[in-house]
């Protein structure tokens, strides 16, 4: 039987934590028997979970007997780990122990330095902070998980049920993955990545600056067909200098700006409204709805039709 060691460091997220306990618990191999034993190990014998504890009954010592190791997040990933946490993690991995993190488990993973060099993902919302603090690990904040061989990491909240889901799918085959995938009432594979769920904010310029009231001109005629020309003559400028000087104020290119304004506007309609997609691309200035698919999958990482499945509330009258 494969054994499964989930870390439960304090402070753990209780979603983190359970979500690995349940998906390789549902899996069932055809003669009905579970292929997986899954352990709760610590430092302590009990730690916070937020709203409560939790008592792990093994020690970090069952890390060396695990086959795979999952590391969920905790509330705060930037503490320093507690002492004998980084040897027991690395001593599993040069044992050949796969190792997978949930969320931002992957600062965990990261501080071992098992993570240098290699293709990470972690919440999209703590994508950013993970790659300025080990800037020797490449992260990918537009996918759901990563999977490097033995070393695993994974995105925020549900994206843990992915990656326990494909982890099961390499152990025993896609029967098993999808039977645990029907028992937790999940597809086996999602389609697009966390970028559907990234929340794509405009690059800031400073109030008061002279780029100010243009971005607010462009935000309301994102709708128009603007070429580089148009903003520029509304700007009073050369298009050379306007490129300059949007750059040195957003940090990105007049085009660029308004492309992302088109896309979020068109978020916004799929949300909201039964419009087709044809027409969407012309309410958002994308000119065909080609360009329209185009760029929002660049952006999005999905279709619009999987977006507006996946994330329209009731119907609108």
């Amino acid at each position: 039987m494969h054994t499964v060691a989930v870390l439960a460091l304090d402070q753990v997220i209780p979603f983190d934590l359970a979500a690995p306990i349940d998906t390789f618990n549902w899996a069932r191999l055809p003669d009905g028997r579970a292929p997986y034993r899954v352990k709760v190990c610590s430092v302590a014998e009990e730690v916070s979970a937020g709203p409560f504890n939790v008592r792990a009954p093994y020690g970090l010592d069952a890390l060396a007997e695990a086959d795979t190791i999952v590391v969920p997040g905790t509330a705060d990933p930037t503490v320093p780990l507690p002492p004998g946490v980084a040897e027991a993690l690395c001593a599993a991995a040069a044992n050949g122990t796969r190792i997978a993190s949930i969320c931002v488990g992957a600062f965990i993973l990261a501080a071992t330095g098992l993570l240098d060099g290699r293709r990470a993902t972690t919440h999209w919302i703590a994508a950013a902070d993970l790659a300025a603090m080990y800037p020797k690990v490449t992260v990918d904040p537009n996918v759901l998980y990563v999977d490097n061989g033995q070393f695993l990491t994974s995105a925020g909240a549900a994206a843990a049920m992915d990656m326990c889901l494909h982890m099961i799918r390499l152990d025993h085959g896609s029967a098993v993955a999808a039977h645990a995938a029907r028992m937790s009432v999940m597809p086996l594979e999602r389609e697009g990545g966390q970028a559907q769920f990234i929340v794509h904010a405009q690059p800031p310029a400073p109030a008061g600056t002279t780029m100010e009231p243009l971005l607010s001109w462009l935000e309301e005629h994102s709708d128009r067909d603007l070429t580089l020309d148009d903003i520029a003559a509304r700007a009073g400028t050369s298009a050379r200098t306007l490129n300059r000087r949007f750059r040195e104020q957003t940090g990105t290119t007049p085009l660029q700006w308004l492309h992302l304004a088109r896309v979020r506007r068109a978020q916004h309609l799929l949300e909201t409204t039964t419009h087709p997609v044809e027409r969407i691309a012309a309410q958002t200035g994308f000119g065909s709805p080609t360009a329209f698919r185009d760029r929002f999958k660049r952006v999005v990482g999905t279709s619009p039709q999987a977006y507006r499945r996946a994330f329209r509330g009731a119907p609108v009258p």
